[in-house]
């Protein structure tokens, strides 16, 4: 089984929280997952939902703030495998293009 989720973790405040966003990606590594950041979050991958639990708690405790925002959106399909990227390839075959265009 797969497990994968969308992960955001930042402070409440006002100016850049690079810093702290780095922190949370940074807690990450203590896990056994896979993780790609994006603009928006962090997709993070598990062989179950445990591990990825424990894995999202520790980038939340990771930051520092008076106030933490979290949010974590889990798909735990328990009848499939497919990672995160074959499902980005099953859009992309679908698309018959990436799923990514640049701005001009």
């Amino acid at each position: 089984m797969t497990v994968i989720a969308l992960l955001s973790v930042a402070p409440v405040r006002e100016g850049s929280m690079a810093g702290e966003v780095a922190k949370a990606v940074a807690a990450l590594d203590a896990f056994d997952v896979s993780y790609e950041t994006n603009p928006m979050g962090t997709v993070v991958e598990a062989d179950d939902a445990d591990e990825l639990f424990a894995a999202a708690a520790a980038a939340h405790r990771a930051v520092d703030g008076d106030r933490v925002s979290t949010f974590l959106k889990v798909d735990d399909k328990r009848t499939d495998d497919r990672s995160a990227r074959e499902k980005v390839d099953a859009v992309e075959r679908e698309l018959g293009r990436p799923a990514k265009r640049e701005r001009e």
